[in-house]
C-alpha cells in the first residue's frame, strides 16, 4: 500500500540508489508493519539544479548536493512513535549502506485513507468494511 518516491542526484551511483530503495522497503516492513511484497517505488535521478534546498540550511541542518528526498504515501493511522522510528531507521540505514550523511536524508510522509488505493483492475482493494 505505500507508494515511495525517491529523488536523488544523477551523480548517485547505481548501487547507492539500490541501497536507498532497499533500506526504505526494509524499514517499512520492520518498523511500519507494511506487508511483505508491498513494494511500489518511483525512483528519479536529477541534475543538481533540479534538487532545490536552502543553501544556508533549515532548522539547523545543512544540506549538500547528496541530498535525497524520500516521500512515502501510505495508509493513515500510524503513531508518532512509529513515524519517528521509521525516519531513524531510514536515515541510519541509508547512511550506513551508502555513506550519505543522515542530514541529507529528507523524508516526508503522506497519510491517506485506505480507500484511496487501486492496485489494478480499476478496483478499490481496500474498500471500507472489507
Amino acid at each position: 500500500m505505500p507508494l515511495v518516491r525517491i529523488n536523488t542526484s544523477s551523480n548517485t551511483p547505481a548501487e547507492n540508489v539500490q541501497a536507498i530503495s532497499d533500506v526504505v522497503y526494509d524499514a517499512m516492513i520492520a518498523v511500519a508493519n507494511v506487508p511483505l511484497d508491498d513494494r511500489f517505488q518511483i525512483i528519479s535521478r536529477h541534475s543538481n539544479d533540479e534538487l532545490v534546498y536552502p543553501e544556508n540550511g533549515y532548522l539547523g541542518i545543512r544540506y549538500t548536493p547528496d541530498i535525497t528526498f524520500i516521500q512515502v504515501t501510505w495508509n493513515a493511522g500510524r503513531s508518532v512513535e512509529v513515524k519517528k522510528a521509521f525516519y531513524k531507521a531510514v536515515a541510519d540505514g541509508i547512511s550506513e549502506k551508502t555513506g550519505i550523511r543522515k542530514e541529507d536524508v529528507w523524508i516526508s510522509l503522506i497519510d491517506v485513507p485506505r480507500e484511496n488505493w487501486s492496485f489494478g483492475n480499476g478496483e478499490m482493494q481496500y474498500a471500507p468494511g472489507e
